[in-house]
């Protein structure tokens, strides 16, 4: 079996699904997590939001470079193979960026910039930028030319609605196959006594699927958010407290969840 996670960030995939991901891969299965998000900032000066996050961060203009190397460390502790996009954060995505182009030619493109897109918390958690349509379409045609035939695809249910989340639903949906859903955590936990909530953003057709994880399973999940090290001071005070955080999480969730549109999909994964 093939699975292959699209992970907006660089934490996503990690933090939705990571003991999931090492149940899987130590069963044999081979498992991919494709970030779409992963590429650097354009050249030019940052936004003071994205200046922002990078104070938090403690990474300075080398935080997508950074956080590449975490998921490096991440995908080694469950196994997973990792596959990293040139799109940039959306704190970094400007008007009239052309981000699958490389070279000279980008930076030709950036020596005038457009405004930013996203300048603010509001912005990230609003709707997709209207200039942002193209970027929908050039993202589900990569997908499309990228993805195997035989392979299972798990995406975002886009819980909380950050545009980089939609964004990466949107285009895995116009792909046209069945699809894998994940609950984005940590957002996920403020619903986990509002399942209907949950199910609202699954497609109609998709069927829930709940799987048990042992605690070899946890921790190796653990493990792979921790190697995340410059975003876990966005979500918790310490170690402790996210290890912790994940187990009460995956305990109110009744084990590991994911959505199905697939046929006899509850077989992939007895």
């Amino acid at each position: 079996m093939k699975w292959i996670y699209l992970s907006p960030h660089l934490d996503d995939a990690a933090l939705s699904c990571g003991g999931l991901i090492w149940a899987q891969t130590q069963r044999g299965d081979h498992v991919e997590i494709w970030t779409i998000c992963a590429g650097d900032p354009p050249t030019g000066k940052l936004s003071p939001f994205a200046e922002e996050l990078h104070q938090r961060w403690q990474s300075g203009v080398e935080a997508a470079a950074r956080r590449r190397e975490e998921d490096l460390n991440s995908c080694q502790a469950i196994s997973a193979t990792p596959r990293h996009f040139p799109l940039p954060d959306c704190i970094y995505r400007r008007a009239g960026e052309d981000y699958w182009q490389a070279g000279e030619s980008r930076q030709q493109n950036a020596a005038s910039p457009g405004a930013f897109l996203y300048p603010d918390y509001q912005a990230i958690f609003g709707a997709l930028h209207p200039l942002e349509s193209d970027l929908v379409q050039q993202l589900a045609r990569r997908l499309d030319e990228s993805l195997p035939l035989e392979a299972a695809v798990v995406c975002p249910l886009t819980v909380g609605g950050h545009v980089d989340h939609q964004l990466t639903r949107l285009a895995a949906e116009q792909v046209r196959r069945d699809l894998w859903y994940y609950a984005d955590y940590p957002y996920a936990d403020d619903l986990v006594q509002q399942p209907e909530q949950l199910e609202r953003l699954a497609p109609a057709n998709a069927i829930r699927r709940t799987f048990r994880l042992n605690q070899e399973a946890l921790q190796a999940w653990g493990k792979a958010v921790a190697a995340h090290r410059s975003q876990l001071s966005t979500f918790w005070p310490d170690l402790k407290a996210m290890q912790a955080a994940l187990q009460g999480y995956y305990t109110r969730m009744g084990g590991a969840v994911l959505w199905s549109t697939a046929v006899n999909s509850g077989d992939k994964l007895a």
